[in-house]
C-alpha cells in the first residue's frame, strides 16, 4: 500500500506550466493519460477517473451557467484542483504511520472543504455528491467545488491540526 500512495504521489507531483493558459486542457490530457496506462494501478486511475470527472463537469457547467466567463477562469480552476489533488496525495502519503483517527480526520478535513466550497452551487446533488458520497471512493470530494478556494482552505485547515 506505501509503494502505490508513494508512487500516486510522485505522479501528481510532476511539474505544470505555471501560466492559466491551457491548463484545462493539460491537466484533461494528463489525467486521460493516467487512465488509459495499462501500467498504472486501480488506485491510480481512480484518482485520475475523479480528476476528468471534474474538469468535464467544470467544463459543462461553466458553458451552461457562466458561457461569457473567460476561459482563463477554467484554467484557474483547473489548475488548483490538480494542486488540491496533489496536496491529497502527499498528505496521504506523510500521514500512513499516523493513527487512523488521525487519518480519518483528515481525510474528512478535505472532504469538507470541497463540500463547503461549492463554485456553481448545483442543486443536482445527486450528481454533484457522486464520489462525496460513496465510501468506496478514495476521491470523496464534491464535483462542484471552487478549486481555488478549497485549496487555500486546505493548506490553511491542514496547519491548525498538525
Amino acid at each position: 500500500m506505501k509503494k502505490i500512495i508513494l508512487s500516486l504521489s510522485l505522479l501528481f507531483i510532476t511539474s505544470l506550466s505555471s501560466s492559466a493558459q491551457a491548463v484545462y486542457t493539460e491537466v484533461k490530457k494528463i489525467a486521460q493519460e493516467h487512465i488509459d496506462n495499462p501500467n498504472s494501478t486501480q488506485i491510480i486511475k481512480d484518482v485520475n477517473k475523479f480528476e476528468l470527472d471534474a474538469l468535464n463537469y467544470m467544463g459543462m457547467k461553466m458553458k451552461e451557467v457562466m458561457p461569457d466567463c473567460p476561459a482563463s477562469v477554467l484554467d484557474d480552476q483547473a489548475y488548483a484542483l490538480y494542486h488540491f489533488i496533489s496536496l491529497y496525495c502527499k498528505t496521504l502519503v506523510d500521514i500512513k504511520s499516523q493513527p487512523k483517527a488521525y487519518q480519518l480526520k483528515v481525510l474528512n478535513l478535505f472532504m469538507n472543504v470541497s463540500y463547503s466550497n461549492p463554485f456553481f452551487k448545483d442543486p443536482d446533488q445527486t450528481l454533484v455528491l457522486h464520489y462525496f458520497s460513496n465510501a468506496d471512493c478514495v476521491t470523496r470530494f464534491s464535483l462542484d467545488t471552487d478549486w481555488q478556494r478549497a485549496y487555500v482552505a486546505a493548506t490553511t485547515e491542514l496547519k491548525k491540526i498538525k
